[in-house]
C-alpha cells in the first residue's frame, strides 16, 4: 500500500451485484459501518458519477475530533457497475473511500479503500490521514459479508 493509501480485502460469498447494490443505497452504507460514525442517511441509490446522498454523522465514535454531530454530503466519483464505487464526502479536502468488486468462483472479492493522495498539503497538515483506519476497514467487510451472505 502505498503511504497515501490503505485498504483492505475479503472474500465474500455473494454475487458482485448483490454487494454492489448495498453499495449503491445510502442506507447500506449505514447499516455496514463498523466505525460507529454513520448515523443515518438520506437520499435515494445512487446510479452514476456526480449522484449524491446526504450521511449524518457522529465523530464521537472516534473520539478524536470534537465535531459533534453533522452532516457530510457523498458525492460518487467513480461508478462501474458491479465493479468500482468511489465517492468523496469533502470538497477540497478530496479524500475518496470505495469498493473494488471482483467476481470470483464462490463470489465477490472486495477490496475497500480510504486514498488521500489528491489531498492538498493544507488539509495534509491539518488532518490526520487516514480518517478510518484498516482495522476499521477490515471490520465493515466482515459486516458487509454478514448482510449479503
Amino acid at each position: 500500500m502505498a503511504e497515501d493509501r490503505v485498504e483492505a480485502q475479503r472474500e465474500i460469498e455473494a454475487p458482485p451485484e448483490k454487494v454492489f447494490d448495498l453499495l449503491c443505497d445510502p442506507h447500506g452504507h449505514v447499516a455496514i459501518d463498523s466505525s460507529g460514525m454513520l448515523q443515518s442517511a438520506e437520499g435515494d441509490p445512487v446510479k452514476g458519477v456526480g449522484d449524491t446522498f446526504v450521511v449524518h454523522m457522529d465523530r464521537e465514535a472516534l473520539g478524536d475530533i470534537d465535531l459533534g454531530k453533522y452532516d457530510v454530503t457523498v458525492t460518487i466519483t467513480r461508478f462501474e457497475r458491479d465493479a468500482h464505487i468511489e465517492w468523496t464526502v469533502a470538497e477540497g479536502i478530496d479524500h475518496r473511500y470505495g469498493y473494488l468488486l471482483e467476481p470470483t468462483e464462490t463470489g465477490t472479492r472486495v477490496t475497500s479503500y480510504c486514498d488521500w493522495s489528491r489531498t492538498g498539503e493544507r488539509y495534509r497538515s491539518a488532518l490526520t490521514f487516514p480518517v478510518i483506519p484498516q482495522t476499521a476497514l477490515r471490520a465493515t467487510l466482515g459486516i458487509l459479508a454478514r448482510t449479503v451472505q
